[in-house]
């Protein structure tokens, strides 16, 4: 084995390591998911009032709630990246502007989560407590509702989401290989990709009502778990091979 061959397989090794404990990663912090409420009760629908004594209420596990998202956006993120170095041989333009689309990805969806973990709470409690600043805290809070899908806020969200879908178009015809994992894993990418883009034109059309459109997202985003699942697999497959070829 040649030293540019060894390097290779080192980088490739530690690129599908770190996919494969980001998509275990992934599948843990969708169990805490679970645990961790983002927000208060039918946040869609509930009074102003009763989301600041709730946030108030809840500071803690609100903030941990929303760093395991964060976690959770970054563990993604290096699934990912994986998948972008495994189409890179056979098509090196297409991986460089997935792996460009991910990077975008990380900023639209940190900079919301970093508010929900910093602003919010803080907006909450100066509220509450009708301390300087409440006057602006209010109005500001209600623009930065994690629930209402045309705020502030969850408006960074969904673009992270598109921009997951731009991903998933760039990589889901190359990433189709002969391992069963990768043929679940390239069409559970191409199929949310395409469903992503056909629920924004059927936003735009004024044919999804905006209480119905956090329901979409999330079934459609199903299908990203379904890809981590397969690439867990796949991931662990091709270090234990990396392994093989060292030890040969």
């Amino acid at each position: 084995m040649t030293l540019t061959t060894s390097i290779n397989h080192r980088l490739s090794y530690s690129i599908y390591r770190l996919g494969f404990w980001s998509a275990i990663m992934v599948i843990v912090t969708a169990v805490v998911t679970v645990f961790t409420p983002l927000d208060v009760a039918d946040g869609y629908t509930a009074d102003h009032a009763d989301r600041v004594a709730w946030l108030n209420a809840n500071r803690e596990i609100f903030i941990a709630g929303w760093v395991n998202q964060i976690v959770a956006m970054l563990s993604f993120s290096g699934v990912f990246f994986a998948i972008a170095w495994r189409i890179v041989a056979d098509s090196p333009l297409r991986a460089i502007l997935a792996a460009m689309v991910v990077l975008m990805s990380v900023v639209a969806f940190f900079i919301p989560k970093f508010i929900a973990v910093w602003t919010i709470p803080l907006l909450a409690d100066t509220i509450a407590s009708g301390a300087a600043g409440a006057e602006l805290a209010d109005p500001l809070l209600r623009l930065l509702n994690v629930s209402v899908p045309f705020s502030l806020y969850t408006s960074f969200d969904y673009l992270g989401f598109w921009l997951y879908s731009v991903f998933a178009l760039l990589v889901a015809a190359p990433l189709y290989g002969e391992a069963l994992s990768l043929k679940i894993s390239s069409i559970s990418l191409g199929v949310f990709g395409v469903i992503y883009q056909l629920m924004l034109l059927a936003l735009w059309g004024g044919q999804i009502a905006p209480v119905d459109i956090e329901a979409y997202v999330l079934g459609a985003a199903g299908l990203l778990m379904i890809a981590v699942f397969a690439m867990v697999f796949y991931a662990w497959h091709t270090m234990n091979s990396f392994k093989s070829d060292a030890v040969s």
